[in-house]
């Protein structure tokens, strides 16, 4: 479906849960979320019927994302249905990679066909002090068993942090040497209030490209990132700068959130609501959702924050 300038929307973001493993200081409250009731959020029948409906209106790629995803009890029946959908050409699934050790292979099976890993430091400490909850051994087994298990690319999410882990670019961006993956460093988005981070810790990307004077530029993959590559690596290195080069003019998805809430961008504040809807009902939100995408997000910076209305665990990463 075209939106109203002129965009092909062809790729959902599909958040199954709000909850979370780990607290991650720039996406939850350190005390979590309080949990809904299970009729206030999406029913696996519900999810699957909005992903039909979306692929009958043109979506090709689905990513699931949470929350952490992986902590949904019936996230391979999940995975399962909906890459047998229809229409869907594309699965993939956003993760901290903690339970990975035991669910990729059998995420694999279930027809997830690319996968995203949170990975923002390589510093133990810093890692526990981030997530305030896991450990980095966690998540690096998290990464050796999603590159075990087979998935056509695996890619691993970095999030800048001035004074937390600007220093640490080289090393993350050494990982594309270490393993065939990309390293896709994204630039911290004011979508949390209160003083977990100062505003120098809101850098642009272009410090990955003055860290690593050695990456060469790439042909674009068609996605948001603008791609580059060191000598002698397997994968590519991103740069995903939604405050700093912001990528509206080419914005191709629409979100879902856990409680069944369509944002047509991810920074406003703007919802519509599918859950309890018929297919035909949900399709005519889908269209609104779509025409109702805003030309550009508005600005964003440490002193003027997201206007999404929500925390990202709740709205889907």
């Amino acid at each position: 479906m075209i939106d109203n300038y002129g965009r092909q929307v062809h790729y959902l973001r599909l958040s199954v849960t709000e909850l979370c493993n780990l607290r991650c200081r720039y996406c939850m409250p350190a005390e979590g979320v309080c949990k809904k009731p299970h009729g206030a959020m999406l029913t696996q029948e519900e999810m699957l019927r909005a992903v039909e409906v979306a692929a009958s209106l043109g979506i090709r790629k689905l990513r699931i994302t949470g929350g952490e995803p992986l902590v949904k009890r019936n996230i391979l029946s999940i995975c399962e249905q909906a890459a047998a959908v229809e229409g869907i050409e594309e699965l993939c699934l956003t993760t901290n990679g903690i339970l990975l050790p035991q669910l990729a292979k059998p995420l694999r099976r279930a027809g997830v066909q690319r996968l995203n890993l949170s990975l923002d430091t390589l510093n133990a400490e810093k890692y526990a002090h981030i997530t305030r909850l896991g450990t980095l051994q966690q998540a690096l087994d998290g990464l050796h068993a999603a590159l075990e298990a087979g998935f056509e690319k695996v890619k691993i999410n970095a999030v800048l942090m001035g004074g937390f882990n600007d220093d640490e670019i080289p090393a993350l961006a050494d990982l594309t040497r270490q393993y065939p993956v990309d390293v896709r460093f994204i630039e911290l988005m004011p979508l949390l209030q209160g003083d977990a981070f100062t505003p120098d810790a809101y850098i642009p990307c272009d410090r990955v490209l003055q860290a690593l004077p050695e990456a060469a530029a790439q042909q674009s993959d068609g996605g948001v990132a603008r791609l580059y590559r060191l000598p002698d690596a397997q994968g590519n290195i991103g740069l995903i700068s939604p405050i700093s080069q912001h990528f509206c003019h080419r914005c191709n998805r629409i979100r879902l959130t856990a409680d069944g809430w369509l944002k047509p961008c991810l920074h406003s504040g703007e919802e519509f609501l599918i859950k309890g809807l018929d297919k035909d009902e949900m399709a005519e939100m889908f269209r609104r959702a779509i025409l109702a995408k805003p030309a550009c997000h508005g600005e964003l910076s440490a002193h003027s924050p997201s206007r999404a209305g929500r925390t990202m665990n709740r709205i889907g990463g």
